[in-house]
């Protein structure tokens, strides 16, 4: 296999990072004024603020918003290369990684690809259900629900209608609890006037959790709240529910219960995506690396993994960490200097990882927050929400766009991005069909 073009040979010692999420961003952003060859690697060419894609889905704010183009990051930078493609093999005992686009080496291996959707081996799930893991399925999720009552518009079979209107997420966390809410904000104020021929007192949204909770990591005040808040929507909450099969139009429970609908939403667990050519020993609990309290891939001295992909097991994780973007920044701030440190001789830090709390949104003025010493909910969990989320989002526009969203979203009651846009090929053409 060729070698990627363009990266030149300087005599640096070279890192290369594979995944521009939380992980692979902050850790190259951390090495931009090192010693170091940086390339980043991806299969986009932007960074995904993942938190806010159901907001995309919901036609909330505009995908656009909470991208971030990744050559931007690093203009002006010499050292710093970038490259869309595709992982597909690590060849450690070269050194080097073959991708789509060609084979290159490295002194550093960095994975940080992130986590995909787990479907837990279910086929018929996988075939039929709609995950919400990239912006490509946020923006497929919105084309799905708007198509749905386009469709139900010209329907006048009852049970087809209903099937149309009803929407059935699995999986209680803050994804499926957030989800959930802002279809439930959608149906109350603004879906009844883009389609006032039909009658949302017949749309149904469930939320199933197999747990006994929503939000099942977060304090019990938080959980108890988050249910209470997701009712007051008009969210039917079923805990200890398990789903066993989706045929595309009836979701099946395991109590025997059948849920019709046309849109299973899975929001249900995530695992990592798979590495090639370093062999099934490091690989752990749902698909993540096994690595050390440094973030070393075991058995191998110079490839790292971290972020959702890494599995490091302490005595109060025996798990791994949580699978959130604070994880991710925090190993990846920590592995720079650890790198430096390498170079320079000295002794690497563990990680130690800092929880700063958890916050989840259900809806307008609805919220909850779990910090390090203090729990509340209601107003100002809302408020803490928007601000912590709003900061932590790349680029000055682009954190402008999202506060002009929210704040004409909140004093209207309505949402200007209700769009269908669907992708077709003509003449041979990729094409955007634009239906208003």
């Amino acid at each position: 296999m060729k070698n990627i073009a363009g990266i030149p040979e300087n005599g640096k010692k070279r890192v290369v990072i594979i995944g521009g999420g939380f992980a692979g961003l902050k850790l190259a952003k951390s090495l931009k004024k090192s010693e170091f060859q940086i390339v980043l690697v991806d299969k986009n060419n932007y960074h995904q603020f993942q938190p806010l894609f159901y907001q995309v889905a919901t036609a909330g704010l505009e995908p656009s918003a909470i991208t971030f183009p990744l050559r931007k990051a690093f203009q002006n930078q010499q050292h710093i290369h970038f490259r869309i493609a595709a992982l597909e093999k690590v060849d450690a005992e070269n050194q080097a990684i073959q991708t789509d686009i060609g084979r290159l080496k490295y002194d550093y291996l960095v994975l940080a690809i992130g986590a995909d959707t787990n479907y837990f081996g279910n086929q018929n799930i996988q075939r039929h259900a709609t995950p919400m893991k990239s912006l490509g399925e946020a923006i497929h999720l919105r084309n799905t629900i708007l198509t749905n009552f386009e469709k139900a518009l010209n329907e006048t079979d009852p049970e087809v209608i209903d099937s149309l209107l009803n929407f059935v997420i699995v999986g209680g966390g803050p994804t499926g609890t957030e989800l959930a809410g802002a279809l439930a904000e959608m149906k109350n104020y603004i879906l009844p006037k883009d389609y006032p021929e039909l009658d949302f007192s017949r749309m149904k949204i469930y939320l199933l959790e197999a747990a006994s909770k929503v939000l099942n990591g977060y304090s019990e005040a938080s959980s108890i709240k988050g249910k209470k808040y997701l009712e007051k929507l008009g969210v039917q909450v079923m805990t200890n529910t398990f789903v066993k099969d989706y045929d595309g139009k009836a979701v099946f429970l395991a109590d025997g219960q059948t849920l019709a609908t046309d849109t299973l939403i899975w929001a249900a667990g995530i695992k990592g995506n798979p590495v090639h050519g370093l062999g099934a020993a490091i690989i752990g609990r749902g698909g993540r690396l096994k690595v050390d309290a440094h973030n070393l891939v075991e058995n191998h001295s110079n490839i790292f993994a971290i972020g959702d992909i890494a599995l490091m097991t302490t005595e109060k994780y025996e798990n791994g960490h949580p699978q959130v973007a604070q994880v991710a920044i925090q190993q990846a701030g920590l592995l720079a200097k650890n790198l430096k440190r390498q170079e320079k001789g000295q002794a690497l830090k563990a990680f130690k990882y800092v929880d700063k709390g958890s916050l989840a949104t259900v809806g307008r003025n609805l919220a909850v927050a779990d910090l390090p010493f203090v729990s509340f909910q209601g107003f100002a969990a809302w408020v803490l929400w928007l601000f912590v989320h709003l900061m932590a989002i790349l680029g000055v526009k682009n954190r402008l766009f999202v506060f002009i969203n929210w704040a004409w979203s909140y004093l209207t009651y309505d949402q200007s991005l209700r769009l269908l846009i669907n992708p077709r090929k003509e003449s041979g053409k990729e094409e955007m069909e634009n239906v208003t």
